[in-house]
């Protein structure tokens, strides 16, 4: 009975993980400008649409934030919570979950960040001049936090620094300053999210 529980928890936190992940990277591709019209882009707009459109009316679009698409994310991830807490033989909803979400989003959003410099670091060896599709998409979510970083760090003899010290602000963020500190004070059980 405990591998079926296990099973059933496996199964909730990757199903709840892709749908956050891919509301997340909606967020992320509105907020940075990312080209609509690069079809992984459009892939994802029209995957996520089905559950953020009957919550358009009520939260709209303040400047580059959907504030539906972000209600609609941590509600997936609360009720991905819940799912799994009753599946374990837990209380079926406790006031912290949405927090718990809240933190999981969080750190679902650094981790798309920190994998997508990675691929642009492997991309600017291997491929630095592809104009492939998903590498166009990393490019338009990654520059608007990169570029602010690389006015204050210039290129030096052609290496990119900048890179270097957002990986930096993303490890104090997740490990120090944001993340895990909250998940402390919030007493975040481990494994509950995936990525966290």
């Amino acid at each position: 009975m405990d591998y079926l529980a296990d099973g059933g928890i496996f199964l909730v936190r990757s199903v709840t993980g892709l749908v956050v992940l891919f509301l997340n990277l909606r967020f992320l591709m509105q907020a940075s400008r990312a080209d609509y019209y690069n079809p992984i882009a459009q892939g994802i707009v029209r995957a996520t649409n089905p559950i953020i459109t009957p919550f358009r009316n009520l939260l709209p679009v303040v400047g580059r934030f959907d504030l539906a698409n972000m209600f609609v994310a941590i509600a997936c991830q609360t009720l991905g919570i819940i799912v799994i807490f009753f599946i374990a033989g837990g209380p079926a909803f406790a006031p912290v979950y949405p927090l718990w979400a809240v933190v999981g989003i969080l750190s679902s959003i650094l981790n798309i960040y920190f994998f997508a410099l990675i691929v642009m670091v492997i991309a600017s060896w291997l491929a630095p001049y592809s104009n492939h599709p998903g590498l166009a998409l990393i490019r338009d979510i990654t520059e608007p936090v990169c570029e602010p970083v690389r006015r204050l760090i210039p290129a030096v003899g052609g290496l990119d620094f900048s890179i270097i010290v957002v990986f930096l602000g993303i490890s104090l963020l997740e490990n120090s300053l944001l993340v895990r500190p909250l998940a402390a004070i919030l007493s975040m059980p481990r494994g509950l999210i995936i990525g966290f």
